[in-house]
């Protein structure tokens, strides 16, 4: 019983408090999904590159072990990046087993996060020119209070709470999930794909490469292989209903996008509020009201439905 959230203001210049008003969101549905919280955010877009990099898993032990392994992984990380043909312009440690760095670069995604994922126990979280991947365990507020989101201005954003059922409570099994290799792209779901390990299979053998083994991942990595082949955002988003299969509502974001899907069955809820100056999802009304103060009507989406919506 998970919970998966999302928001988008439009007209807007990318000023709002979208870490904030996600935080709000997402705390109010705690009881869906206590093990695990994620927030896919984004800022106004850059000709740099922004990466994200984990270093090891939070509830690994801390010890000298600890810190020697985690400063030597970034140094092969940073190393990786340079090797890969990225000039770093920064860097900035997020916590002590996360950090970010902007890049300057124009080859291929592809082989720059796999260059970074050589490095043993290191996990490209998000690349892309506006999003910003935060995901850890604990409830929304413990997550953003460790990474300071209540100041973070943005467009845009999706988020999750995750109920550990089938997979370990982890950092690698925490939602949102970057669409590797296509930049700026992420999802969050609720639900289960009954044909994953086929689709799993089929995309590996395309050269694709997993970091988990949830099924939301896969929706993901769908998404990025049918927009590297040319498909839009929502036309690639079309093509998962009839290719997946179960019981999911999704929810996807690019650079100037935000989509939600939902399968032929429906039974996963999704409330929906539309405004003039921004759209509201998530799997309670309780969360869109946990931002919009005045009162608001709100419907759920009808089944076999794809609505995206932009800046």
């Amino acid at each position: 019983m998970c919970g998966i959230a999302g928001v988008i203001y439009r007209n807007q210049n990318g000023g709002q408090r979208i870490g904030r008003d996600m935080t709000s969101m997402l705390q109010s549905m705690r009881h869906r999904g206590p093990d695990s919280t994620g927030f896919a955010l984004y800022r106004a877009p850059t000709e740099d590159l922004i990466v994200r990099i984990k270093l090891a898993d939070s509830t690994a032990p801390r010890d000298i072990e600890f810190e020697h392994d985690v400063r030597r992984r970034r140094r092969d990380a940073e190393s990786r990046l340079r090797a890969a043909g990225a000039k770093i312009l920064s860097t900035e440690s997020v916590n002590e087993y996360t950090f970010t760095a902007t890049l300057e670069y124009d080859g291929d995604i592809k082989r720059l996060a796999d260059y970074v994922e050589s490095v043993p126990h290191t996990e490209v979280l998000s690349l892309g020119h506006s999003l910003e991947i935060v995901k850890d365990l604990g409830d929304a507020r413990s997550v953003s209070s460790a990474y300071g989101l209540d100041d973070y201005f943005g467009s845009h954003g999706i988020g999750h709470v995750r109920m550990a059922t089938e997979s370990d409570v982890d950092i690698a099994n925490a939602h949102p999930y970057w669409a590797y290799p296509f930049s700026d792209v992420a999802v969050v779901h609720n639900g289960q794909l009954t044909n994953y390990h086929q689709w799993r299979r089929r995309l590996e053998a395309n050269g694709h490469r997993f970091a988990s083994m949830c099924d939301s991942e896969i929706i993901a990595v769908y998404l990025a292989n049918r927009m590297e082949n040319g498909d839009s955002l929502e036309d690639a988003m079309h093509h998962s209903l009839e290719d997946l299969d179960g019981v999911f509502t999704y929810m996807c974001v690019s650079e100037d996008a935000l989509g939600v899907a939902k399968d032929d069955l429906a039974a996963k809820p999704l409330v929906l509020y539309e405004g003039d100056d921004m759209v509201a999802l998530a799997s309670e009304e309780i969360a869109i009201r946990a931002i919009i103060d005045r009162e608001i009507e709100t419907y759920d989406p009808y089944e076999s439905t794809v609505m995206v919506w932009t800046l």
